[in-house]
């Protein structure tokens, strides 16, 4: 049998490991992981200073005019603890290594866990302790922070961030939040846009966070979609939002807006009593599983002369809600099925919630804005933020 060659990187390895008596030792403080590192990280300084100066280290010419010049010690965070390293220096001081730029003191892998602690709700104390017991690495609540606040610029970027012209689908929903303001800690609804592109795949949109909904507050959110580049949405799905059906309709005049019969059908149940439960539920369906328009409102005729004696307020929530109740019987089956229930942000948000849920307090807007972005990349990343159309029925 034709013998197997290792090549040279696997040779080194086994150079490297001859030697290792318990192999449970290799990330201690003292382990062979973090001698390597400081050797590879101190090896790939010298070449980049080999670059920079256009020679290697001992094939100096004479006439060279920038030459080396010392070293220098540094003290860097990684993941794996402190790392001392030996830098080499230029004559003319303008050496500047890219692996680590000067006046950084971390690797940025270590900053992504930073980030990923504070994005699922840990406080700065809290991060500070993880790090110190995972990777023996004493960090200041001050340079947490610092780290976290860096985040602001890009969560600004993203949210004013060019969008795509046109979005056939559109899912709006919110989740409170605590935060403190003025000294008292107050509840605050974190309002989502969460967008289906011609693709059939989801983005998110953009955060707002508010107080108090209303005409005025979407009117401000639609029009920022607008500004950013989106010229039409075909269809918006929510719940019954406060104002949102008015400012739509000034901002985006020919979208057809969708309320959720989800949430429709949980508030017509809300009061009624167990033993009609089953019956009201039965009687409900006919209205929404109506082929068309017509055979919905006869359905609802119905329901009334069944139930209105008993139950006024569930056939006057629905007639006063009926054309944003209905509009999804204007599309086909396929449709349809994406657009009467708000599941699809539903699921994002079930998803921001476990990030968030460790965060009973946020000291301000800032950090709601921060944690939430934080969450959705992590979303996106993990491909749980972009399912194709035909995956959310």
């Amino acid at each position: 049998m034709k013998k197997i060659q290792k090549d040279s990187f696997e040779q080194g390895l086994d150079l490297l490991l001859e030697n290792e008596k318990d192999f449970s030792t290799l990330f201690n403080e003292d382990g062979l992981f973090k001698k390597l590192t400081k050797r590879i990280v101190e090896r790939a300084l010298n070449s980049e200073m080999d670059d920079h100066l256009g020679y290697g280290k001992y094939n100096r010419n004479n006439d060279e005019n920038n030459y080396r010049n010392g070293i220098s010690s540094k003290t860097i965070l990684t993941e794996n603890g402190e790392i001392d390293l030996v830098i080499p220096r230029d004559r003319n001081s303008d050496f500047e290594p890219v692996l680590i730029p000067k006046h950084q003191r971390r690797f940025e892998g270590l900053d992504e866990k930073i980030l990923m602690m504070y994005a699922r709700g840990a406080t700065l104390s809290d991060i500070k302790a993880q790090l110190k017991e995972l990777y023996q690495v004493d960090i200041s609540p001050t340079l947490i922070s610092q780290i976290t606040e860096n985040v602001m610029d890009e969560v600004i970027d993203w949210q004013n961030r060019p969008l795509e012209k046109v979005y056939p689908i559109v899912y709006f929903d919110c989740i409170v939040v605590k935060v403190k303001q003025d000294k008292r800690i107050i509840n605050k609804a974190v309002y989502i846009a969460l967008g289906m592109n011609i693709s059939g795949l989801k983005d998110v949109l953009g955060l707002w966070i508010s107080e108090n909904e209303g005409a005025k507050f979407w009117l401000s959110n639609f029009t920022d979609l607008k500004n950013r580049g989106v010229s039409d949405i075909l269809i918006t799905c929510s719940d019954n939002l406060k104002g949102f059906n008015e400012a739509i309709k000034t901002v985006f005049p020919e979208t057809t807006h969708q309320l959720c019969i989800v949430h429709q059908i949980r508030n017509s149940l809300k009061y009624v009593s167990y033993k009609d439960l089953k019956s009201v539920v039965a009687d409900l369906k006919n209205i929404y599983k109506a082929v068309n328009e017509e055979e919905a409102e006869l359905a609802l005729n119905r329901f009334g002369e069944t139930w209105n004696v008993k139950y006024p307020y569930i056939v006057k929530s629905w007639k006063d809600n009926w054309e944003n109740l209905v509009s999804f019987l204007e599309f086909p089956p396929e449709i349809r099925r994406i657009t009467y229930t708000t599941n699809a942000i539903e699921s994002l948000n079930n998803q921001l919630r476990k990030f968030t849920k460790n965060k009973r307090i946020f000291p301000n807007d800032n950090s709601v804005f921060k944690s939430f972005y934080l969450a959705i990349k992590n979303i996106e990343k993990n491909g749980q933020c972009h399912p194709k159309i035909e995956d959310l029925h």
